[in-house]
């Protein structure tokens, strides 16, 4: 289709409108805009294409034969076109819910508590996707994600879930009943991290501990860390809230505790109008993080 061929859509928005009313006035209040401005996308129309649309008609307007045949046809193109949209739209609610999050969270966060959002909401369906993989929201099918970091996503909206509080922790029988006071006694036990978790070492080394002097054993993902770490294999850090069930009830012991303001696991989506399904998934997880 040529686009450059066709008249400006507002024109012909503007002519369907009046036409179907026959009133510019009430073509206005429809299409929000002021009278004139319908009077003139109309005037531009009839310009464009060398023919009268429109005539005065008592206190309206009425169109012309020309005009007649073009509104029909506008008429039922716009109703295509509407029919298409709202098609669409229904085929999103009808979808399960396609959300992405670290293997991390879903695991240690969010399978504990979605229960609650089933009960909520048992007429949403939701693909809960745990992937450490760097994703695309628009390429790749997701209407959501959470993930790690300081919330600078570039042409993303965020909403931070949890600000960050990291746990220092072992499991007791590491231990073996020494009570360390804080970070630097750490240091002397063995480590257990993953390769790819550079907030994570900021955050410890910040904190004042070398991390290139510790025995570190280096595992591919978080949970594989919090195995290890649960069966007394070395000190990990982890973001509070994915290890606060274990610290609860003693399988871990946390050591010491690091504030950081400017990292969390943020709520991510993509720019514009939410549908209600995504909505009433923001509304549960922010409330169930802030409980």
């Amino acid at each position: 289709m040529d686009w450059s061929a066709l008249p400006s859509l507002s024109a012909l928005r503007a002519f369907e409108a009046a036409a179907r009313h026959g009133s510019f006035s009430a073509a206005a209040r429809e299409l929000n805009v002021t009278h004139a401005a319908i009077a003139q996308h109309v005037r531009q129309l009839e310009k464009v294409l060398a023919e009268p649309l429109l005539h005065r008609s008592g206190r309206g307007v009425a169109t012309t034969d020309a005009g007649r045949a073009l509104a029909q046809d506008l008429s039922e193109g716009f109703a295509i076109i509407a029919e298409g949209v709202a098609t669409l739209q229904r085929q999103k609610e009808i979808h399960p819910l396609n959300v992405s999050v670290t293997p991390s969270f879903a695991t240690n966060w969010l399978m504990p508590r979605i229960g609650s959002f089933w009960q909520a909401h048992p007429d949403i369906r939701i693909n809960i996707n745990p992937s450490t993989a760097l994703v695309d929201l628009r390429r790749d099918g997701f209407d959501m994600a959470v993930r790690f970091g300081d919330g600078r996503w570039k042409g993303l909206d965020n909403q931070l879930l949890n600000r960050g509080e990291f746990w220092i922790v072992a499991a007791p029988g590491l231990l073996q009943e020494r009570n360390l006071s804080g970070l630097p006694e750490a240091g002397a036990l063995p480590w257990i991290m993953e390769p790819h978790t550079l907030e994570l070492r900021r955050v410890v080394e910040d904190a004042g501990l070398d991390l290139g002097q510790v025995d570190m054993t280096v595992l591919e993902t978080n949970e594989l860390v919090l195995s290890a770490t649960l069966a007394g294999l070395g000190v990990s850090v982890h973001h509070k809230s994915l290890v606060e069930r274990e610290v609860a009830n003693g399988t871990l012991i946390r050591i010491c505790r690091l504030p950081v303001k400017d990292l969390g696991y943020y709520l991510i989506s993509l720019p514009g109008a939410q549908s209600a399904r995504q909505k009433a998934f923001s509304k549960w997880i922010l409330s169930a993080a802030r409980s």
